[in-house]
């Protein structure tokens, strides 16, 4: 279900709980609006749609990849940017890393650890930053 973007900016700030199996169709409502969303955006923290959980989901190009309780396992070659944000106006900067490796589960509830690099690291410390109630 297309999910409208939350906006404010004090619930945007709360740390997001776990995840479990009972919450697995958030991700679905984040396809869904990230689809709504696909001219503006690239990626999604369940926080953004109302839902205080740790699930993101981005882009890859070729489809979506949905990331239920993401951690950040390691990060190299720190780099400078801007970003802007559906729930936030305007842009701000930001340091980002080029590589990172992400421990999640996915839709099957199996554990997975997998590493990216570019934009796609990008976009998911954006989203993780998300989760820790970070404005970026």
């Amino acid at each position: 279900m297309i999910k409208p973007i939350t906006k404010d900016i004090l619930f945007l700030q709360q740390k997001s709980q776990e995840a479990s199996p009972a919450d697995l169709s958030i991700g679905q409502d984040l396809q869904d609006t990230l689809l709504a969303h696909q001219d503006a955006c690239v990626g999604l923290a369940a926080n953004m749609i109302g839902v205080q959980k740790r699930i993101i989901i981005v882009s890859l190009g070729f489809g979506h990849l949905v990331l239920y309780n993401p951690v950040l396992i390691s990060k190299a070659k720190p780099y400078k940017t801007e970003e802007s944000c559906l729930s936030l106006k305007g842009s701000r900067p930001t340091t980002r890393y080029e590589d990172i490796v992400i421990r999640y589960r996915n839709q099957d509830w199996q554990e997975v650890t997998m590493p990216f690099t570019g934009f796609t690291a990008q976009i998911i410390q954006h989203e993780l930053d998300h989760l820790e109630g970070v404005i970026i």
